[in-house]
């Protein structure tokens, strides 16, 4: 018994045993975790720097994707057939998708951290993946527009309008100054003429005193005028040179489906005692026609159609309209025929009125209420040749015809119808004039009752404006006696027209 239990160890030495057991694994155990955390710190960090450093991992991928991209190795060359520029573009989209690889791996690990947890405890997942995706789509560059380019194809409409602005201002230039030198040799070539035969030549009207000045008056670009006086038998005479509108660009490009021609019209006022009752016209027969349905005095004293010239050896082209024959025997003499004659090409019309007033007169609320106001004139309207290419020369060939317009002045002056024609004459105007006031009887009646009207209007509003009720009450019946008078008046009238008729 003995020897068995001194060979045998007791309870205390086992639990002895028991705790040497751990203590040596433990010790196994620590050479190897000293070794792995050496290696960990071999660049000599310290241990409490790693853990106060929360923000390492994100600064680790930071790094990643730059190391990546310079180790990657480069794209392969695409063919030859493919632009350089495609090439270029290439190796763009490939750096920023190698660049957002270190983005994707953080993503791949937010999804496996959140895939731990619930979905319906955390909302928002899903659009935080659908914006991961979104980041993936590579950057596509795209060619600037050829209409956005800086190239002079870009401005042609600028360039149109320039070029345009740039001929319209010289076609202004040119035209004015070519007018203004037509209008100076038509001047030049008559200015001999006109002084000889008036005292005063180119009087401006802006002197209280009638001063020659000379010269021409521009009104506009295209119209020059010229006023003479101090004549027997005439008040005055006025030329104006219409000339086309050569400073306008639109009016020289319709010219050319259209031509025109420059004119000169000369207006010349006699005095009341030095031309007889007569109305006469000549011209082209266009020219009287329309005349006759636009001029007052031609419409109503000229009533038949316009007449050949042929009798007095007129040419063909020009037509007549007078009020009497009388008139024409004594206007067509042999010198007018020879102006005429000669110059019928540029001859459009002549008036030679008593009754002129103008073109008809078109109003609105009807007819005037009394005649219009007329005057003894005549009128020349001469073409100038050319067709609108005129010349100075073309100007200086119109003196004969104002050589004409000189003669009709002494002519018309002279100029004496027989008793018989003065008859008719006077009749004609008086039936105008009774013809007239038919026309506008109703619109005098009409007028006239409006005036009465308003004068009884004017009464009741005296009356009602009175303060005095006594004094308004006698005004109210005057007012009434008078009504009375009027009313008897009217009766007795019509006793006495019944009594005339009986």
């Amino acid at each position: 018994m003995t020897n068995l239990s001194s060979s045998y160890p007791g309870p205390t030495m086992q639990r002895a045993y028991l705790l040497l057991i751990p203590a040596l694994l433990l010790l196994l155990a620590l050479p190897v975790s000293r070794g792995r955390y050496n290696d960990d710190f071999d660049d000599g960090e310290d241990l409490a720097d790693f853990d106060d450093n929360d923000f390492a991992e994100f600064e680790d991928m930071n790094d990643d994707p730059a190391a990546e991209a310079e180790t990657a190795p480069p794209p392969r060359a695409s063919p030859s057939s493919q632009p350089e520029e495609d090439e270029d573009e290439d190796e763009a989209t490939v750096e920023l998708e190698d660049g957002l690889d270190g983005f994707e791996d953080s993503e791949t690990q937010d999804q496996d951290m959140y895939s731990k947890y619930d979905q319906e405890e955390f909302e928002g997942i899903g659009d935080m993946e659908k914006t991961g995706h979104s980041m993936k789509d590579p950057l596509i560059i795209h060619t600037v527009p050829a209409h956005l380019q800086n190239s002079w194809e870009s401005y042609y409409m600028e360039i149109l309008m320039v070029t345009g602005l740039l001929a319209y201002i010289m076609n202004y230039i040119i035209g004015k100054n070519k007018n203004s030198r037509l209008a100076q040799a038509w001047f030049n070539s008559h200015r001999e003429l006109l002084e000889s035969n008036f005292a005063l030549v180119g009087d401006d009207g802006t002197s209280k005193e009638a001063v020659s000045t000379g010269k021409l008056n521009q009104e506009n670009e295209h119209i020059y005028n010229l006023w003479c006086s101090g004549r027997l038998c005439c008040e005055g005479m006025l030329i104006q040179l219409k000339f086309v509108k050569r400073q306008d660009l639109l009016n020289v490009l319709a010219r050319m489906m259209r031509p025109a021609c420059d004119q000169v019209q000369i207006k010349v006022t006699l005095n009341e005692e030095d031309m007889d009752t007569f109305v006469f016209a000549l011209g082209t027969k266009k020219v009287m026609a329309r005349h006759q349905k636009e001029m007052q005095d031609l419409s109503e004293f000229c009533g038949d159609k316009p007449k050949s010239g042929a009798k007095y050896g007129l040419p063909d082209s020009l037509a007549i309209l007078s009020e009497m024959g009388e008139v024409t025997d004594g206007m067509m003499d042999s010198k007018m025929v020879h102006y005429i004659t000669n110059h019928a090409e540029k001859i459009e019309s002549i008036h030679f009125s008593d009754q002129f007033s103008g073109p008809k007169v078109m109003q609105e609320e009807g007819q005037p209420l009394k005649l219009p106001d007329t005057k003894k004139t005549l009128l020349f309207t001469f073409i100038v040749p050319g067709m609108g290419n005129t010349s100075p020369k073309d100007m200086d060939a119109l003196l004969p015809l104002m050589n004409m317009v000189i003669y009709s002045i002494d002519k018309v002056k002279k100029l004496r119808l027989n008793r018989e024609g003065k008859l008719k004459a006077d009749r004609n105007r008086a039936r105008v004039e009774e013809n007239f006031l038919k026309q506008t009887h109703a619109q005098r009646q009409e007028a006239a009752q409006t005036r009465r009207e308003e004068k009884k209007r004017a009464e009741k509003e005296r009356i009602m404006n009175e303060e005095d009720p006594e004094r308004q009450r006698r005004l109210e019946e005057a007012s009434q006696r008078r009504e009375q008078k009027k009313i008897e008046k009217k009766q007795m009238k019509m006793k006495q027209i019944k009594v005339k008729a009986m």
